[in-house]
């Protein structure tokens, strides 16, 4: 991770083809808030702004999303009566499952190999990495997508070469004609993704963001000014508008007394500059007011989580959780200044993957992620924050397979999904 649902109805129109596909539906569901280390396979989509709280909670029982989405699969011109998809369905899937615009800005997410000729996706693999091993299991069940939670292209490149490890990767997908598609802390930062799904692992709790989600609003600025009459306003806006094609322009008027019209016009930031050019041309002595919007935050969504437990339980104890929820047979701790494994851990601060940028400064009894530096274990340590530490890959590799449930429900019957069975942290302990 950080270094440095809807009601789905596949509509198939062909009569013999209504015996192999049936119209399935899906209530969506808020998955992230499971009591235990079994998170539902149905995540929550993005959150109304008006009907969402940052803080949510894990309960022993998934709760209902208020909002519902219909998506309908409907047959290419390739695809037959069995129902197979198109990659660009899988992605359209993949999107409404966690929307690309949740990672962060650094990241390369997305599709990253893309085959020159379009086949039915029959195979997907999941993984965590795609290393030579997972390329070697994807070839021999004949692969179509491979799913990458980590990019295996995240640099720029200026050639393709078989030199460099994750080129060979890329051009064995270019000749076999497999797709490679990267979700990375677009996963870590929707709401029932990985880090939701990381901090389940201790059990029911109210759980907040640690770093909030923006929107990517489309208005970044607002104008406040105010005309003599409905005439004038007709004619900036119909100038406003014609001065950024690309720009969509929207204007309220708030009141309307002696001193003339109050208008109020939000535009982004390409607009800004010509619009107050236009507005100046009409009035060279006009009152304005320009303000910079704030993207609002999307509740629910974002890096890293914070949990107040419902039951505190011990150091001990949260050891021994984090292990089962893993799939581990150890882990690395380091006991908070006075702590001792008898220590109650009430608060619990989790990020997965290499988390410290995201803990770094939060106040809580634990920190759970998969590495820290030497010199950032001991910032928290000093602060009585005792750490547990997995290995950067094994506090993300167990969501893999409740997101292979996931996406699998909302494919035809003839898409198969599998995690990998050669994708592993390359550190052990020995």
């Amino acid at each position: 991770m950080l270094t440095g649902c809807r009601i789905l109805s596949r509509t198939f129109f062909s009569p013999t083809c209504r015996r192999l596909c049936t119209r399935r539906n899906f209530t969506s569901q808020a998955a992230l808030y499971s009591s235990t280390s079994a998170v539902s396979s149905t995540p929550p989509s993005l959150p109304s702004l008006t009907h969402s709280f940052l803080t949510s909670r894990h309960t022993s029982a998934p709760l209902r999303s208020s909002a519902h989405f219909s998506f309908t699969c409907h047959l290419s011109k390739s695809a037959h009566c069995s129902g197979l998809m198109e990659l660009k369905e899988v992605l359209q899937v993949m999107e409404q499952l966690a929307p690309l615009s949740l990672a962060e800005s650094w990241d390369n997410v997305g599709l990253l190999v893309e085959p020159s000729k379009s086949r039915p996706i029959k195979t997907i693999l999941l993984t965590n990495d795609l290393t030579d091993a997972v390329m070697e299991e994807a070839e021999a069940m004949s692969c179509d997508l491979i799913i990458s939670y980590h990019p295996p292209l995240f640099r720029p490149i200026k050639r393709l070469v078989q030199k460099d490890w994750k080129q060979r990767l890329a051009i064995r997908a270019v000749e076999a004609g497999m797709a490679i598609f990267s979700p990375h802390t677009s996963w870590d930062s929707v709401r029932g993704g990985v880090n939701d799904w990381l901090v389940g692992g201790l059990g029911s709790g109210q759980v907040s963001v640690l770093s909030q989600a923006l929107s990517g609003a489309f208005h970044s600025h607002k104008l406040e000014f105010t005309v003599k009459s409905t005439e004038q306003l007709n004619a900036i806006m119909e100038e406003l508008k014609a001065c950024d094609s690309e720009t969509t322009i929207q204007h309220s008027v708030s009141r309307s007394d002696n001193c003339g019209i109050h208008v109020s016009v939000t535009c982004n930031d390409s607009a800004l500059t010509p619009s107050v050019q236009t507005l100046t041309r009409h009035n060279p002595s006009l009152s304005l007011s320009i303000l910079k919007l704030e993207k609002p935050p999307l509740l629910g969504h974002g890096q890293g989580r914070l949990s107040v437990l419902d039951q505190p339980v011990t150091v001990a104890t949260a050891i021994q959780k984090m292990k089962s929820h893993l799939g581990l047979s150890h882990l690395r701790l380091a006991l908070g200044l006075g702590q001792t494994l008898e220590s109650s851990v009430r608060t619990v601060a989790v990020c997965a993957g290499s988390g410290a940028s995201v803990l770094n400064g939060v106040k809580a009894d634990l920190y759970v992620t998969g590495e820290m530096s030497h010199h950032e274990v001991l910032d928290a340590v000093a602060k009585g924050t005792s750490v547990i530490l997995s290995d950067h890959s094994n506090s993300e590799r167990g969501f893999l397979a409740v997101f292979r449930e996931r996406l699998a429900v909302r494919l035809p019957d003839s898409v198969t999904v599998v995690v990998s069975k050669a994708d592993r942290d390359p550190l052990e302990v020995v």
